[in-house]
């Protein structure tokens, strides 16, 4: 069973920076892809950014492509979200989530989430 732990939400104004972090324990990281999405208000969740077991493979939704940046930090059993020119629209919560499948794609099924952390963007 493994568990994630979501930090570094927060409300920053249009054009911002966020660093989104999650912290797995109950196994080893690197047995897992990884990956996070959001779900905003009244909208259903959606894929944002995943990553390989290794960190060699990574898929961004085309919303957020060249904003935002996820890395992974083995040995730390931890992921990571940079956002970079934050826009309202990328108002949500904030899920991590792991799955079982190494070479993960945007498509991958995901065994284990967290509960998330908020991230709002005002205009």
């Amino acid at each position: 069973q493994v568990q994630l732990v979501e930090s570094g939400g927060g409300s920053v104004q249009a054009g911002g920076s966020l660093r989104l972090s999650c912290v797995a324990s109950g196994g080893s990281n690197a047995d897992y892809g990884m990956g996070w999405f959001r779900q905003a208000p009244g909208k259903e969740r959606e894929f944002v950014a995943c990553i390989s077991w290794t960190g060699g493979t990574t898929y961004y939704a085309d919303s957020v492509k060249g904003r935002f940046t996820i890395s992974r930090a083995v040995a730390k059993n931890m992921i990571f979200l940079q956002m970079n020119s934050l826009k309202p629209e990328d108002t949500a919560i904030y899920s991590c989530a792991a799955s079982r499948v190494l070479i993960i794609n945007p498509t991958s099924g995901m065994d284990y989430w967290g509960k998330g952390t908020l991230v709002t963007i005002s205009s």
